[in-house]
């Protein structure tokens, strides 16, 4: 089985998020259209898929990482915030979608919440095996 660390992150990335589009759990809301992914955004997202690449993203990054709660994927998509003539400061992403992405992704089977001493969600059995054959795929 390919590692997902082998293969370049936008490849793996752009085709996790197509299957995740085929995937019924996955749906994106009604409300994901109108809504800024960080207080420091200006805009909401241009492109039309914005939703699965997140998911895509977080996935990669539970794998990657181990025990991932909420609050650190904030931290990990947040950004910086143009204040005008005051300096820029940073500013967490949105958290409803990062919890919304992994609720999603709990229905799914892929991901399971921790309670611990490190409390979060990690990757199940099935989340592994979905990433590394999608990452043998690209390879």
């Amino acid at each position: 089985m390919a590692i997902v660390h082998e293969v370049p992150p936008e490849k793996l990335i752009s085709a996790l998020a197509e299957k995740l589009k085929t995937m019924e759990e996955f749906k994106m809301p009604e409300w994901a259209l109108f809504v800024k992914t960080s207080p420091a955004k200006e805009r909401p997202p241009d492109s039309s898929d914005w939703w699965y690449i997140r998911a895509a993203s977080i996935l990669r990054s539970i794998y990657l990482r181990g025990i991932v709660g909420v609050s650190r994927l904030r931290v990990k998509y947040g950004s910086r915030k143009n204040r005008g003539m005051a300096p820029e400061k940073f500013c967490k992403a949105s958290g409803k979608i990062i919890r919304t992405i992994l609720q999603q992704a709990t229905r799914a089977g892929l991901v399971e919440l921790v309670k611990g001493k490190r409390t979060g969600r990690k990757l199940t059995k099935k989340g592994k095996e979905f990433l590394e054959k999608v990452a043998e795929e690209i390879k």
